[in-house]
């Protein structure tokens, strides 16, 4: 009976409920999947930050091969303990994965040592000082990473038990996976979990990601760089040398990622749910083809610089062309990704029998698959590596 409860008030609070009442549906409306990792970086968790860094865009794909394909926003907030470097630091939840990434990609493993660190200041934040937002059915959760308990000794802190009350609260379904086996940790994580409408799992202390090199990666990568290619940013001037920069920066960082990550990143960059990640947000290709922007309606200062040089008629032949190019690069990047996935798939298959079941990658697809469904937003393939 509580458990039947507890679906109750998650499809309540997703807003399900009434939809699967209703006499007549009409057509699904675009939802949104938010989605925060609390990730303990002390010195024994260096493997799993090693298998996040390589998995967070076959993660990102995942959450998007939901039909219809959902908005993804994607949040961090890594954890040691006082004493360390930090206790904390929070990215906040984005569209644009590649911040996500970067900030990933700038965490290494050290500090801790002692046991317990500060899981529930960790946890407190995500569900407290992350902006989550506030669209009506939205798939909101929390992935707790970690291999220790929270110190409980901390006479300032907000325990664990009032935050899971808040998190359930607001709508937002907190997740644990334990990495190794330290007994102390398993009941508080199962506990965690249970209170805030959660599973609980266990994983390998390195994450048992599962291996993804194939021989299509460094293809699709190139393939990403191309499609990087084809943005063309409009707005102010301060606004365009935003945009400018942060696609250098994301350029570099990708540039530096094992091939593996680069083609799962060009696979996410031409998805749907990638178009944020791939623009910036301002975009004359993606919106002009919309019809979000009129080029003909656009003010001179507005008009990116290789635009501006160009008659009505070049412009509008610029702008078609680099959108033709963009659909046929998308289009190579998702045949060979059709590759890639059955190549991936058929070395799981060969691999033992244990391989990939509790790995961080089925760990978290089971947690979303089950879960998303109650905000109507449904999985049928399957994880994306």
């Amino acid at each position: 009976m509580k458990g039947l409860s507890r679906l109750l008030i998650a499809a309540i609070a997703c807003g399900a409920l009434g939809a699967a009442v209703a006499q007549e549906k009409p057509a699904p409306p675009k939802r949104t999947v938010e989605v925060v990792f609390v990730l303990d970086t002390t010195g024994s968790m260096s493997g799993l930050i090693a298998a996040a860094k390589q998995k967070v865009w076959s993660i990102a794909n995942t959450l998007a091969s939901a039909q219809p394909a959902p908005r993804i926003r994607m949040g961090l907030v890594a954890y040691r303990d006082r004493g360390d470097a930090y206790v904390t630091s929070l990215t906040d939840l984005s569209e644009d994965l590649d911040a996500v990434y970067a900030n990933l990609m700038r965490f290494e493993a050290n500090g801790g040592g002692d046991g317990p660190e500060s899981v529930n200041q960790a946890l407190h934040e995500a569900v407290t000082k992350v902006a989550w937002g506030k669209e009506p059915g939205a798939f909101r959760v929390v992935f707790l990473v970690g291999d220790c308990p929270p110190h409980m000794d901390y006479k300032d802190d907000v325990k664990y038990p009032e935050t899971c009350k808040a998190a359930a609260a607001a709508g937002i379904v907190i997740n644990t996976i334990q990495c190794g086996n330290q007994a102390e940790t398993t009941p508080v994580w199962r506990e965690i979990a249970d209170r805030a409408e959660g599973q609980s799992f266990r994983v390998e202390q390195a994450g048992g990601a599962v291996a993804a090199a194939t021989p299509f990666d460094a293809r699709i990568a190139e393939l990403g760089r191309d499609l990087a290619g084809t943005r063309v940013h409009y707005g102010t001037a301060a606004e365009r040398e935003e945009l400018r920069e942060r696609a250098r920066s994301a350029d570099e960082v990708a540039a530096g990622a094992p091939a593996p990550a680069a083609a799962s990143r060009a696979e996410f960059m031409s998805r749907e749910a990638g178009a944020t990640t791939l623009g910036g947000g301002k975009d004359l290709v993606a919106d002009a083809e919309s019809g979000k922007v009129k080029l003909g309606e656009m003010k001179a200062e507005e008009m990116p610089d290789e635009l501006k040089v160009l008659t009505p008629e070049e412009r509008d032949k610029y702008v078609r062309d680099m959108a033709a190019k963009r659909k046929a690069v998308q289009e190579e990047i998702g045949k060979l990704s059709e590759q890639r996935q059955a190549y991936i798939k058929e070395q799981i298959e060969k691999a033992p029998a244990t391989q990939g079941k509790q790995s961080l990658d089925a760990a978290i697809y089971d947690c979303i698959r089950k879960q998303a469904a109650l905000c109507g937003i449904e999985y049928k393939e399957g994880p994306v590596y």
